[in-house]
């Protein structure tokens, strides 16, 4: 009986969460103040029955000590944890899939890459320092500005307030983030970070009307659809595997496609690319359900009035309710 016990209170203890006297712990209570009230947090999400989170608390743990050691400014800067099967909410919200993750937020936003550095004491350390350099870099002596050619180049002015940072953040996303990107196998993850579906032109790299067409059409017609969407485009003959998803080749580029992460949907028909409105209807049938639907049961059914308009007739139609 004495060795069961021994045996039950030697599992207990390695399994059980280990007392964190610096890396603060968070829940759906305290993560958005923390968020909020600090510069900097850097959140280790994890699940007690990982081992290589069990790995990882320890060190980070070490980390964290060292860091409220150096940063002693309250609202500087923060290690926290989330055990992410006691908060599943604040995981689903950061769309934590695999652990131990870590993620850094500055001012409260999270920032769009994971850290995918070296995980040693060290290097949290060098990492948190890093963060916390002022990216302001200031010259006081004008001769020190490098002579910079800025003939082709269109100024860009901001017009808000410096002090309203939601209005300078919105601004210059706006005016530094591409409308629609390249995705490529090195930003694929980043990519996919954002947490919104992707549309996505396949084409070939030397097929350049088609995206300076895409690009046209997301410009002019989808704009609102910017923060809900990714627009990317693909080189098709790179991305293959995707298209073998769609029951596509290469030899059928170019094609468009949304990624909802579930399932991918194929544009019905480039021909009709450039009719108004129809690549917006196409986003919009992925927020309606409609695609979803339809890939699950066919094409929904169509309800049309009659010939001599004495009622109504369900009618299959290939291409889906007219709008």
């Amino acid at each position: 009986m004495k060795s069961l016990l021994f045996i039950t209170s030697s599992i207990l203890l390695i399994w059980s969460p280990t007392s964190s006297e610096y890396t603060r712990e968070l829940n759906k209570g305290n993560v958005e103040t923390t968020l909020a009230s600090n510069d900097i947090v850097f959140v280790n999400f994890y699940a007690n029955w990982c081992r290589f989170s069990q790995m990882l608390k320890p060190i980070f743990e070490e980390a964290a000590q060292v860091v409220q050691q150096e940063f002693i400014t309250e609202g500087q800067v923060v290690l926290a944890a989330v055990d992410c099967d006691r908060e599943p909410e604040v995981s689903q919200k950061y769309h934590i899939s695999k652990y131990p993750t870590l993620k850094l937020f500055r001012n409260g936003r999270l920032a769009k890459r994971e850290y995918r550095g070296q995980r040693s004491k060290d290097a949290f350390v060098q990492f948190i320092r890093e963060q916390l350099v002022d990216p302001v870099v200031q010259l006081p002596n004008p001769a020190e500005i490098p002579k910079l050619n800025t003939s082709g180049d269109e100024d860009m002015l901001f017009m808000g307030t410096l002090g309203n940072f939601e209005l300078l953040h919105t601004w210059s996303l706006d005016k530094c983030v591409p409308l629609v990107r390249e995705i490529t196998f090195e930003n694929g993850e980043e990519l996919t970070e954002e947490g919104i579906p992707f549309l996505i032109l396949f084409h070939h790299p030397d097929d350049v009307d088609t995206v300076r067409q895409y690009n046209e059409i997301i410009s002019r017609e989808l704009m609102q659809e910017k923060g809900n969407v990714n627009f990317l485009t693909a080189d098709g003959t790179k991305f293959t595997h995707p298209l073998h998803h769609l029951n596509k080749s290469p030899k059928d580029l170019p094609l468009i496609a949304i990624d909802s992460f579930r399932h991918m949907y194929l544009f019905p028909d480039m021909s009709k690319l450039t009719e108004p409105r129809r690549l917006l209807q196409f986003v919009q049938d992925l927020h309606n359900g409609k695609l979803h639907r339809e890939f699950h049961h066919g094409p929904d059914p169509v309800t049309q009035l009659s010939v001599d308009g004495g009622g109504a007739a369900n009618v299959q139609s290939k291409e889906g309710p007219r709008r």
